[in-house]
């Protein structure tokens, strides 16, 4: 079934609604890569996988699935020696958060989902990392207490900010420069304590300068008397910031030890996204399970395009078995070529292993090919007139058609004077 074929009869359309309900942009895909199936029990099995994830929908519509992009972004990066962000880490407790979330859900929907929630049992027990990764990480930071080592020097760091504050403010109160200052507060430039000293006196207190003020009248200068000090905390900052990267690729290297059972998990958490946003979509459009036929024949009960919402009209088709062919007439506007996208779109859908909207009983047959001719052909790059191009089109379909095909011709003959049109012979 050719891209054309589906687009005409709104099979890429309902694709593209389905998509909306998805969470990850890996689900999207595929669900845009989603094509109809020849094998009855894979057919089979995903039309019920559907039904009991409605069932569960009916009962929660709030499922617990997390994104799975950012996550595989983050074991390439780790992959290639770059250790994962605190910030970072957040996402992964995130994720591990939700897959035991997950689990628990599927448990208390075995009583109407046995299959669907059977698979979040497949994800291996990561509370082991989540302890790990969260006895280190808080708030998107790594934590003071994730190894002694860091415990020591950020207390250190914070005694040495205190020590430094102090005797900055005990300069800006003093009478060294009180004469030289626009005022006795205390600011950061950069992380480093200030002096906001008047232009007119920057000679007068001996420091480096770090900032001016817009209007240009102030300076801030750090005092060289706490230079000893500063220099101190630095050499402290960049020790902690040395543990903060070790803890970090530490607990990277023990992100990447569980690769393969978060790769599982993540492959779960992705046919769960695909497999509940097509339940939603089945579910929105009031769709059933049909019973698939082995004899070619198809009773559709009711049946309506999903496109056309609350304004379809609902059909019923039989054909089938001896009865090949189905001419449908009428007048203009009446229905008919709503009818043939209806009837095609509906076979496509349930081939598809998704529900279809028409009432339960309906039945369908299972197709190798659909080939369809609806609308104007015309074609101007090739110099062919509407009728021309629907011989063309017509010819090829009676070249590929077999005994396992189902044919839909939209208005057969038009674009041509009615006597030509009388003249053709019946493909049928």
């Amino acid at each position: 079934m050719n891209d054309k074929t589906l687009e005409a009869i709104g099979y890429t359309k309902t694709l593209s609604d389905i998509q909306s309900y998805a969470r990850t942009e890996r689900g999207k895909t595929s669900i845009q890569n989603l094509k109809p199936m020849m094998n009855p029990a894979q057919i089979n099995r995903s039309m019920q996988e559907i039904e009991e994830s409605v069932e569960i929908l009916k009962m929660s519509s709030s499922v617990p699935i997390h994104t799975v992009d950012d996550i595989e972004q983050l074991i390439a990066h780790a992959k290639k020696g770059v250790f994962i962000r605190a910030d970072q880490f957040t996402r992964v407790l995130s994720f591990l958060d939700h897959c035991e979330k997950l689990k628990r859900f599927m448990k208390s929907k075995e009583h109407v989902a046995p299959t669907v929630s059977s698979y979040a049992f497949s994800i291996e027990d990561l509370t082991q990392l989540e302890e790990t990764i969260s006895g280190a990480i808080r708030h998107g930071h790594v934590d003071d207490y994730a190894s002694k080592t860091l415990t020591d020097l950020r207390r250190q760091v914070a005694e040495l900010s205190d020590r430094m504050q102090a005797r900055v403010q005990q300069l800006a109160r003093g009478n060294k420069y009180a004469s030289y200052l626009q005022d006795t507060t205390v600011s950061e430039r950069y992380g480093r304590f200030v002096l906001p000293v008047k232009k007119e006196y920057r000679a007068k207190v001996r420091g480096t300068i770090l900032d001016t003020s817009s209007s240009g009248s102030t300076v801030f200068v750090e005092p060289e008397e706490i230079a000893s000090i500063q220099e101190e905390l630095n050499d402290y900052k960049t020790f902690e910031e040395s543990e903060v990267e070790r803890i970090l690729f530490e607990l990277t290297n023990e992100f990447l030890e569980y690769e393969h059972t978060i790769r599982l998990a993540m492959e779960v958490m992705h046919n769960y996204d695909v497999l509940f946003a097509k339940a939603k979509y089945c579910h929105a459009i009031d769709a059933t399970k049909p019973t698939l036929t082995d004899d070619k024949t198809m009773h559709l009960i009711n049946a309506r395009h999903p496109e056309l919402s609350d304004r379809a009209v609902p059909l019923s088709v039989q054909f089938g078995g001896h009865e090949r062919a189905l001419v449908i007439t009428g007048p203009n506007t009446g229905g008919k070529t709503v009818t043939l996208k209806t009837v095609g779109l509906v076979k496509v859908m349930a081939q598809a292993g998704l529900l279809i909207p028409a009432d339960a009983g309906s039945k369908t047959a299972i197709f190798q090919h659909v080939f369809v001719d609806i609308g104007d052909g015309q074609s101007i790059e090739d110099n062919l007139s509407t009728f021309s191009s629907r011989l063309v089109s017509i010819i090829h379909i009676l070249e590929d058609a077999n005994d396992h095909s189902l044919v839909l011709l939209d208005e057969l003959g038009s674009g041509t004077d009615p006597a030509e049109g009388w003249g053709l012979p019946s493909p049928f």
